[in-house]
């Protein structure tokens, strides 16, 4: 009962508001005699009021009243085209169901929602008619469904003979129109795909077709034979949603045709191509529009190179964001570091292309306007260089170096791209994206950075970063001889320093982890260089379309997204400043205390020393790195083993030879028990039953030699302990280290274990930092680029080993720690070694030096591990608090001026406007 009131009061409500509508339509087209009269300079003007009659409907009244004329306006003969036209809008399309809200899941709201208008009423809304055409978004007889659709041509009516004419307002004939080609003009619009009948004009006074359908906002496909055109807001809709959720065009157009007939039983002509031609001219025209090369006075073939990109304003800009006489300023007052350009190079493998057309077929519209090169240079110089081969990786084994001219590039027109980005604010810059035929080939990287350089050829201090940096710059300025000379840059006037991403820098070898880091450059701030990688993950999602577009198609695609993207990275610049300056401003002194509270703690002529070294390899890099770590020669194992070879040798030579063994000397026996004890610590990995029967041999060959020079162990020892044991890593050697104090050892034996056992513990460290920077990373990796089930079950199984690695060096080092413990008192040894030689607690002191414990690198504490084994005293633990010290400072001036460069770019780009 109660529904049946709601769905009642509902219908009233409908009725009642439509039946205003209608009225108020009527009184206002109504031409009785009783109509005010105008002269030339005052008008009579009708208000009209309603009221509801005791019928249900309603009545209306009218009143009238005098107003002058406006002086804009003028009175018009018949003959005159009227000023005031009301043109159509096809980017307002109204939805009937909009205008009411139902609050919960009832009957009326599923009956309101019914595709064939069952809330309709019998009677039209003027009340004097039945309601016998319907569409989906309003009802009526056939002369009030004519005057309402012809402000709103694409509901989905059922033919009642509306014509849409064109250039004249609603209600006005046409004396001369034009029927649209075999009449039957398409619109394709954001909900939909409609046939509809169109009439152009031809009048006297009449535009050209094309300015006819701008002006209603329809947006033709061709320039002749106009039979189909888009919506405006079709196409604004269809370029944001790309921009958002990477949709492509074939999915949009399906959306749109699925909305007019989801059934599948009336498939609308398929235009889809045709749409594909006016989304890559609308992108182009937007682009020149937004850029303001649209009216160029001599033609949009005079758009200079790169004049379509949005610029990032934080960058240092001459005569645009520099303050004049900024390359004269001293440099106690304005630092070089705050002027510098930074640069990231960097490529992209997920942006391939299939060679599917080629650019004569499909050309782009740009044509290096925006962030692509021009294509026909950049193939020509790269064509003319494609038999240079490239030279191999010195460093790691970088197969993005090794294999470029390997790459598989079958059946590919691009295998990728690659790009010159901002590293400070991950910004694209101008003409600074290319395709690339095979790998990291270092010509096509050339011929972008020389490219990108042009914009900034000015700029003196670069930071240059590239994750084979190491290898790109060792003939960089060789080869610019090969390029035109308006591409060469003068290098020996600028500060140049090349980097290698924070990142990508474990995987290099560690002379190039200290010479190309960011942790050890000063004037960079907080920079990571990883930058492009942020871009990338935005733009990825589009290169399942972009991937099978014609190679002009595809360029201007990713021309407006990357323009977007620049976009977007402005608008959120002022957050994004305030959130970096604010919390560097918090960090920066509790970090100066932390270095204070260090320094204090360390003897003042290494400090002092220390800081001048670095000052001298500041000023020149020739000089010796201070960051690198030196290693102690005497900590290795290896050169203990030298060392007590060339002893024993010097023994021998002076006649004191102590050995028992025609092959085995007493420190070949020591030596040798230690690595058979290391291997019982690594025999559970792989091949393990072919493995335990050799160690078993070994160990049995070298327990009977054993017995000549430690006789004593025979009583500890029965024959058949090695053949009876079934597990050969649970024999026991029975080194001196683990024999009772009261059994009797030599004590060169002794010695030499010692000094073994100490190197071992001492080089263990050397090896667990390698596994757990590599453990560090391989869990970066996953996080970032793993996914699927396959690809991350085997990712954790190479996680896996490696923490098994870490596992069994952490048990060698305490082995050999116990070992030493057990000989102090044999050999009277002071607790000396103890300070570097600590004991290694797993949780606490096996993590990386870059570890997530904290928010940022500095607010991490650094494992003991990392101060000694194979380093000089505290040095590396004053390098990274040092390191800390300068990123905060340098921080908090480079995004002090790059917040000025803002605002003083934003002013000159305003009065660039007005010019």
């Amino acid at each position: 009962m109660v529904g049946g009131q709601k769905q009642q009061g509902l219908k009233q409500y409908q009725h009642n508001f439509y039946a205003h509508n209608a009225a108020a339509s009527k009184a206002v087209i109504n031409n009785t005699n009783d109509a005010p009269q105008h002269t030339h300079n005052v008008q009579q003007c009708k208000h009209s009021s309603f009221e509801a009659g005791p019928h249900g409907h309603l009545n209306v009244s009218s009143s009238y009243y005098t107003v002058p004329n406006s002086p804009g306006k003028h009175h018009c003969g018949e003959s005159e085209v009227p000023l005031d036209t009301t043109e159509l809008d096809f980017s307002i399309i109204d939805d009937f169901s909009d205008n009411f809200q139902v609050q919960s899941d009832t009957p009326e709201l599923v009956e309101f929602t019914k595709p064939k208008c069952d809330y309709s009423q019998d009677l039209c809304v003027c009340g004097d008619d039945a309601a016998t055409y319907h569409c989906q978004n309003c009802h009526g007889c056939h002369l009030c469904m004519i005057h309402s659709h012809k402000r709103h041509p694409l509901h989905r009516i059922e033919s009642v003979g509306i014509r849409l004419q064109l250039r004249h307002a609603s209600g006005v004939l046409c004396i001369s129109p034009l029927s649209a080609h075999n009449d039957d003009f398409v619109i394709i619009n954001y909900n939909g795909i409609y046939e509809v009948r169109l009439d152009f004009c031809r009048c006297a006074y009449a535009e050209l077709h094309i300015i006819q359908l701008l002006r209603v906002r329809l947006f033709p496909a061709m320039t002749v034979d106009l039979k189909t055109a888009a919506t405006f807001r079709a196409l604004e809709y269809f370029q944001m949603l790309s921009f958002e959720s990477k949709v492509s065009a074939f999915e949009f157009y399906k959306t749109a045709a699925r909305s007019m007939d989801n059934t599948g039983i009336h498939i609308p002509k398929d235009h889809y191509e045709v749409l594909l031609c006016m989304v890559q001219e609308w992108r182009f025209i937007k682009q020149m529009k937004c850029a303001g090369q649209g009216h160029h006075l001599d033609g949009i073939g005079a758009t200079k190179p790169g004049a379509c990109t949005v610029l990032c304003p934080a960058c240092p800009h001459i005569g645009k964001n520099l303050l004049d006489g900024w390359e004269n300023a001293p440099s106690e007052i304005c630092p070089r570091f705050l002027y510098a350009l930074f640069l990231a190079i960097n490529t992209n493998f997920c942006l391939a292309c299939r060679n599917v057309s080629s650019d004569i077929i499909n050309p782009g519209l740009n044509c290096g306007y925006a962030f692509f090169v021009e294509e026909q240079a950049y193939k020509g110089f790269i064509g003319s260089h494609e038999r240079v081969i490239q030279e191999l990786s010195s460093c790691s084994s970088h197969n993005a170096v090794n294999l470029a001219d390997s790459r598989v590039s079958r059946g590919l027109a691009a295998t990728g791209a690659g790009t010159i980005d901002c590293t400070r604010h991950n910004f694209k810059r101008p003409c600074s994206v290319s395709d690339l035929q095979k790998g990291k080939r270092y010509f096509n990287m050339d011929y972008l950075f020389f490219l990108s350089m042009q914009s900034s050829s000015e700029i003196s201090t670069l930071n240059i970063s590239y994750n084979i940096a190491c290898q790109w710059s060792k003939h960089l300025w060789t080869q610019m001889s090969a390029f035109p000379h308006q591409y060469h840059i003068k290098h020996n006037l600028k500060s140049i320093t090349f980097l290698i991403p924070k990142f990508h820098l474990p995987a290099h070898v560690a002379k190039c982890q200290s010479n190309f880091s960011f942790n050890f450059i000063k004037g960079v701030g907080c920079t990571d260089g990883e930058a492009p990688e942020c871009g990338w993950a935005d733009i990825n999602p589009i290169a399942t379309s972009t991937c099978k577009m014609g190679p002009g198609s595809r360029r201007d695609t990713l021309d407006d997204h990357f323009n977007d993207w620049n976009w977007k990275k402005i608008c959120a610049m002022g957050l994004i400043f305030c959130r970096k300056y604010n919390f560097t401003i918090l960090k920066v002194q509790e970090h100066v205390d932390d270095l204070i509270n260090f320094e204090a703690s360390l003897a003042a002529d290494e400090l002092v020393e220390w800081r001048k070294d670095i000052k001298a390899w500041e000023a020149d890099h020739s000089q010796p790195n201070p960051f690198e770590g030196r290693a102690m020669a005497t900590m290795t194992q290896a050169a203990i083993h030298l060392a007590l070879l060339i002893a024993e040798a010097a023994e021998i030579e002076r006649g004191n030879n102590m050995s028992l063994h025609d092959d085995i000397s007493p420190l070949v026996l020591i030596s040798s028990g230690l690595e058979l004890e290391d291997q019982q610590l690594n025999v559970q990995k792989g091949k393990i039953l072919q493995r335990m029967n050799t160690l078993r041999q070994h160990i049995d060959t070298w327990a009977q030699v054993q017995l000549l020079y430690m006789p004593s162990v025979s009583h500890l020892r029965s024959p058949d302990d090695i053949a009876t044991e079934m597990k050969a890593h649970n024999i026991s050697l029975f080194l001196l280290s683990s024999l009772p104090h009261q059994v009797l050892c030599d004590d060169h034996l002794l010695k030499h274990e010692w000094e073994l056992h100490e190197a071992q513990a001492h080089d263990t460290p050397n090896d667990l930092h390698a596994v757990l920077n590599l453990q560090y990373h391989l869990y970066k990796y996953k996080d970032m680029f793993v996914q699927g089930q396959q690809a991350n079950t085997q990712a954790n199984g190479i996680i896996n080993n490696a923490e098994h690695h870490i596992d069994t060096l952490l048990l060698k080092y305490s082995t050999a720690r116990d070992a030493l413990v057990n000989l102090v008192a044999r050999l009277g040894k002071t607790d000396d070694w103890e300070r570097t030689l600590k004991p290694l607690d797993k949780q606490r002191d096996a993590v990386p030096l870059k570890h997530d414990n904290g928010p940022t690198v500095g607010q991490q504490s650094i494992s003991w591990i990392w101060k000694t084994s194979g380093f000089n005293s505290n040095e590396l633990g004053l390098q990274d608090s040092l390191h800390v010290e300068w990123c905060k400072e340098e921080e908090v001036q480079l995004l002090w001026e790059e917040m000025r460069h803002i605002v003083a770019f934003l002013d000159w780009q305003a009065g660039w406007w007005d010019m």
